[in-house]
């Protein structure tokens, strides 16, 4: 699946804003990721295995949250950071 990676972890991708990454759930393709980006998961997902609130994760145009939502063919993957100001 493409996993399309928002400016904010460009430094864990060598700069590549687009990957190629392997598996059956949002949570698989995270930690093929990270076999890939060493440390890019962590920026992702907190210690207890939930999206980082600052941190926004989609299956196409749908944000999701539960990481075992399963991935379907044709699928992209998009891991941007949520944006705030004031």
């Amino acid at each position: 699946m493409i996993v399309h990676v928002g400016s904010v972890l460009l430094g864990y991708t060598g700069g590549r804003a687009e990957l190629e990454a392997r598996g059956a759930t949002v949570a698989a393709v995270l930690d093929d990721l990270e076999r890939l980006c060493p440390g890019l998961r962590f920026r992702v997902v907190d210690e207890q295995g939930r999206v980082r609130p600052h941190m926004r994760v989609y299956v196409g145009s749908r944000p999701i949250s539960d990481l075992s939502r399963r991935i379907a063919a044709g699928d992209e993957l998009h891991l941007l950071g949520a944006l705030s100001g004031g």
